[in-house]
Parts: C-alpha cells; structure tokens; sequence
C-alpha cells in the first residue's frame, strides 16, 4: 500500500484525525446513555476514551521521531514559536491525567473531583479543533464540523446540568414547604381522633 509523496504528513493527519473521531464517540456516550438507560455506553466510553489518548499520542510520536528526527530543541522551538503546535500538545498534556484516572478505582478514589477533573475533556475537544484549523488554513470546513459537534455536545450537557439543578431546586423548595405542615400535623396528631376543633385548639396551647 502506498502511502503517497509525504508519508509522515500522511500519518500525521490520520492519526490527527482518528483522535477527533474518537472524541466525539467518547463525548456521545453520555447522551446515547440518557437517551437509551442503558450504562453498557460509559463502559465504552472508557475505551474510547483510552483510544483518543493512544491516537493523540501516536499523533505526536510521528512528529517528534519522523517529522522532527527526535531533535527535542527543534520541537521546543516549534512548541514555543507555532500556535497550532501549542495548542495540540496542550490538549495531548491534558489528556494525560484523564487517561491515568480512567479506571474505576481511580473514580472511587477521586469521587466528585474525578467528574470535575474529567470536564476538562471539553477543553481537549476546544483545542483539537483550534490545532487542527490553524493547521489546514485554507479549506476549514472539516474542524469546523468538529468544532459544530463539540459545541452541540457541549449544549447538550449544559442543558442536562441546568435541567438537574431546577428539579433539584424544585425539590429543596418543596421540602421546605412540607417541613412546617408535618410539624403542625404531627402536633396536631398528639390529640385524640374524635376530639373537636376546640378540644384541639385547647391542647395545643396549654403545651
């Protein structure tokens, strides 16, 4: 199979590529989880997620031993002085803690902080897609369709954050409201059944 002209620019944009595809199956897992109740989707969502970080990391393996010549000054010089180059090896660094904490045990360990750590996904997505635009320069349709699905994505959660919070609210008022009626009727509750009002009224305030 031939791989064309430059075969490490080759190599470089399908394992680019790769990563993002496998963001966006990592990031729909969730949706298709409420959408479905079935949680076989956070099962795979582990594995892709694992598989992004294995392609980020392929990713910038090829550029630093083929295109780079493992020459490290030359790829510090590159991180320093190109954007594009920046910004992907941000989003490559970030990935690092997530991939290492992707295990359940590191869920329990971690509790609510993993779901905190583990937002930071968003920003990987935000500067793959900033990488991959600054580096296709002219025709800027194809991480513009990326940059579409992560925003939607990215919607997606927000909307299903806020409508949590408002049930949530919702529940916490109605609590409130409840606490004072269930102390008036378990007060009233202390006098007998066929008592009357007066009866009731009379035991009540002679406590």
């Amino acid at each position: 199979m031939s791989l064309g002209a430059d075969p490490v620019k080759l190599i470089l944009h399908t394992t680019g590529t790769w990563a993002l595809r496998l963001l966006v199956a990592t990031l729909l897992m969730t949706p298709l989880r409420d959408l479905t109740g079935s949680l076989a989707w956070l099962r795979l969502r582990r594995m892709f997620g694992l598989y992004v970080f294995f392609y980020a990391l392929l990713h910038f393996s090829t550029y630093l031993f083929l295109d780079q010549d493992a020459k490290l000054s030359a790829v510090w010089h590159d991180i320093v002085k190109r954007p594009y180059i920046t910004l992907g090896f941000l989003g490559l660094l970030l990935l690092v803690p997530l991939a290492i904490t992707s295990t359940a045990k590191a869920q329990r360990r971690l509790g609510k902080r993993w779901t905190r750590l583990h937002r930071l996904v968003y920003v990987v997505a935000g500067l793959g897609v900033c990488h991959y635009w600054w580096l296709v320069k002219k025709d800027i349709r194809p991480p513009l369709a990326y940059a579409a699905i992560f925003a939607a994505l990215l919607g997606y959660r927000w909307a299903q954050r806020r409508r949590r919070q408002r049930r949530a609210d919702r529940e916490s008022a109605l609590n409130r409201l409840q606490q004072p009626m269930e102390l008036a009727q378990q007060r009233l509750g202390a006098v007998p059944a066929d008592a009357g009002v007066g009866d009731r009224y009379a035991e009540l305030e002679s406590r």
